[in-house]
């Protein structure tokens, strides 16, 4: 990003000149390193299916070329990208490294040059095996992120699964945090676009204004509850809708507007008539993740009641069965 008259734009001639005069990258140590270049050159607020399906083909075909990689990201939708990234890349064994900065690498103060120089260090040393997030001192797993702060320098937590690594004075990782070799043939999914929504549950909220929006394409809705995965009764008009969209074909996901902790739709009433309706449960994913874990089944399988299995079931260390 550099500056513009409206704000900060994405600029990459400034970007190519500012990381090929960066002595830091040149320093022994380092590992060798490439620069590909997506275009268009895009905010990340203006991510779609399109580019995470780019930035997967990019490392598809690139990866028996390099021992790692590192996307260069911005910080508004990077735990999105990194979530479906992990699913994407269907048994993946070279780590992946998303990153970014709090503050554009055209500013006196950017934290984007520790981010990226640390990012390609873990990169080049083949410890990790999966998708993560690198930020502010902190290696996260991809598909437990999500970004906390917009102010802080440590944008990023996890709230449900240990960190993986602390770069510190030296980087000491989480070897038991860590995700174990896969033995099968790395191999890129790509996704087709799926119409999916998300409704966040607020008390007095009509859940029969939003049947209008499940007759619709929809195929998958994320409902983010209260606590362990209570709703607000309604008179009954969330279980009515529920069933029409069981009939429709539609999977209903419940996940937590709480960070921390899991679904249990069996601990209270209100949560229990949710999976009787036939709701499956996000158990302790982000919302992030339960959004690109639908795309990819939807790709993956043309069987709903599957699809409904493999969402509580862990496919990349997104959720703790």
């Amino acid at each position: 990003m550099t500056r513009a008259a409206d704000g900060y734009k994405p600029d990459g001639a400034y970007f190519r000149n500012a990381i090929f005069h960066m002595d830091s990258l040149k320093a022994e140590g380092m590992p060798e390193w490439d620069f590909i270049e997506c275009d268009p050159l895009l905010d990340s607020s203006q991510m779609s299916v399109n580019e995470w399906n780019a930035m997967g083909k990019l490392i598809s075909e690139n990866y028996d070329s390099y021992d790692g990689f590192v996307v260069l990201h911005g910080t508004d939708t990077m735990a999105y990208s990194a979530s479906a990234l992990s699913f994407m890349l269907e048994n993946l064994n070279k780590p992946v490294i998303l990153t970014g900065s709090q503050i554009p690498l055209c500013e006196t103060r950017s934290d984007g040059r520790d981010n990226m120089i640390t990012s390609m260090l873990i990169a080049g040393k083949g410890k990790v095996r999966e998708v993560c997030i690198y930020f502010g001192g902190l290696l996260i797993r991809g598909n437990r992120a999500i970004k906390y702060s917009a102010q802080d320098m440590q944008a990023f937590i996890s709230p449900n699964y240990p960190v993986l690594a602390n770069a510190e004075i030296s980087i000491s990782y989480n070897e038991s945090a860590l995700l174990k070799p896969h033995r099968k043939p790395f191999h890129l999914r790509t996704f087709e676009d799926v119409p999916i929504g998300v409704i966040r549950v607020f008390p007095g909220i009509r859940f029969d204004l939003f049947e209008s929006v499940l007759n619709g394409k929809l195929k998958g809705v994320v409902i983010e509850t209260f606590g362990s995965g209570n709703v607000p009764d309604d008179n009954g008009d969330l279980i009515r809708l529920l069933q029409k969209a069981k009939e429709k074909g539609i999977i209903i996901t419940v996940c937590s507007q709480c960070p921390k902790g899991t679904v249990d739709m069996s601990a209270y009433e209100a949560g229990s008539a949710l999976r009787k309706a036939g709701a499956v449960s996000g158990k302790d994913m982000t919302t992030e993740t339960a959004v690109t874990k639908l795309y990819y089944l939807f790709n993956k399988y043309s069987s709903t009641a599957q699809i409904k299995k493999m969402m509580e079931k862990n496919l990349c260390g997104e959720l703790t069965e």
